[in-house]
């Protein structure tokens, strides 16, 4: 398999259907299981849960959901019970679909292939670098922002807010294009720039694996396969930073848009 096709086959989801009715299959199981790990996990940590001297992991637990529940405090106001759950679950849910790009490129995609006995059969575990994934919780959280912008402001404040804003009754026209563009921006912005930061990483881990694949031969290994498990883990440790940051400005985004259609005066 030559370089380009080595890319394109670890770029290529694993789907039934064509055209719009696409159905990426290695990205919907491996959301539901990350999901279902997370839901696992807590049911387990809410039935073992110590009030006296908790354990480590509940310690961290517990580090995480006081680290969430600050940024609600700090970035949402008025109170919502909905808000902090959300940012919860969308930052743990995030962080675990990014973590499934620091796990070897070539693993996964292999026992796949050894199990159903197709070589050449295509699996794509990282469900952020799909951009169905990223636009579907984009636009989750965007019919969110609508709903609470009719709930607080009512149907006639929310019209309102397309005709009157920014810039005051004397321009209509312009209001409506700005504002329209202001909140298609919202989950546009989620979704693409979680999608083009994983999906770059992938990439890079890629080429990073190409290097032991094309160039580490004979002689040449000794220093080809060196370099490459020294990039693999110095991209691996800031790839750690960059999951974990964007899981954070999802998570943070969210809370701020929804902040703002709690907002009446906005």
């Amino acid at each position: 398999m030559g370089t380009v096709e080595y890319i394109q086959h670890h770029l290529t989801n694993n789907h039934i259907g064509e055209g719009f009715w696409t159905f990426n299959l290695d990205t919907i199981v491996v959301s539901l299981l990350l999901g279902a790990l997370i839901v696992f996990v807590a049911a387990r940590l809410g039935k073992q849960i110590e009030a006296g001297t908790p354990g480590g992991f509940q310690n961290f637990v517990e580090s995480i959901l006081e680290f969430v529940s600050t940024n609600v405090r700090d970035a949402f106001p008025g109170h919502n019970p909905l808000i902090a759950p959300l940012a919860l679950t969308i930052f743990l849910w995030v962080w675990l679909m990014n973590f499934m790009d620091l796990i070897p490129v070539d693993l996964l995609p292999y026992l796949y292939q050894l199990i159903t006995g197709d070589p050449h059969a295509h699996l794509k575990v990282v469900p952020t670098t799909d951009l169905n994934t990223t636009l579907a919780m984009a636009f989750s959280v965007f019919a969110l922002i609508v709903f609470y912008n009719i709930k607080i402001k009512g149907v006639g404040g929310f019209i309102k807010m397309f005709l009157f804003h920014p810039f005051g009754k004397f321009f209509v026209p312009v209001n409506i294009v700005m504002t329209l563009i202001e909140e298609v921006s919202k989950p546009l912005s989620l979704a693409l720039r979680l999608f083009g930061n994983m999906f770059a990483g992938e990439l890079v881990f890629l080429l990073i694996a190409l290097i032991g694949g094309t160039l580490a031969v004979g002689a040449a290994a000794l220093f080809w396969a060196p370099l490459q498990v020294l990039l693999d883990l110095g991209w691996l440790i800031f790839h750690l930073l960059v999951i974990t940051l964007q899981a954070f400005i999802f998570m943070v985004l969210t809370i701020v848009y929804l902040g703002m259609a709690h907002d009446e005066g906005h």
